[in-house]
């Protein structure tokens, strides 16, 4: 049974910080690309940073460019994103998710995600 659980949100003032993770199990994770989204109210879902298989590239959204960076620990099935210099703009739902190829198609699954409130 593939899952993916995200942790680390919550309320936080403008230029703090929060890191995100989320453990994945019931799929090869080492495998699999990795990449954080996010979605605001009454606004679409976003691709916020990804880092593939290997962890040898990243890429960001460029608004949390030089503040955001996504890691990944395939040993422990885990990604993280830690968030510096949070901006209201910012609170949001976030979101992982992993991609791969499956024997016959592309595979995708995402977690529940997790709230991140910035605010004073």
């Amino acid at each position: 049974q593939v899952q993916l659980v995200e942790s680390g949100g919550g309320l936080v003032q403008p230029g703090g910080s929060l890191r995100l993770s989320c453990a994945a199990s019931g799929f090869t994770f080492s495998m699999y690309a990795m990449s954080w989204y996010r979605q605001a109210p009454g606004k679409e879902r976003e691709l916020v940073a990804g880092i593939s298989a290997a962890g040898s590239s990243t890429n960001y959204l460029g608004s949390v460019k030089g503040r955001f960076t996504i890691s990944r620990d395939n040993a422990k099935k885990t990604v993280y994103m830690q968030m510096n210099s949070l901006k209201p703009e910012d609170t949001a739902v976030y979101y992982c998710k992993a991609e791969g190829r499956g024997p016959y198609r592309p595979l995708a699954y995402w977690g529940q995600g997790t709230q991140v409130t910035v605010s004073s």
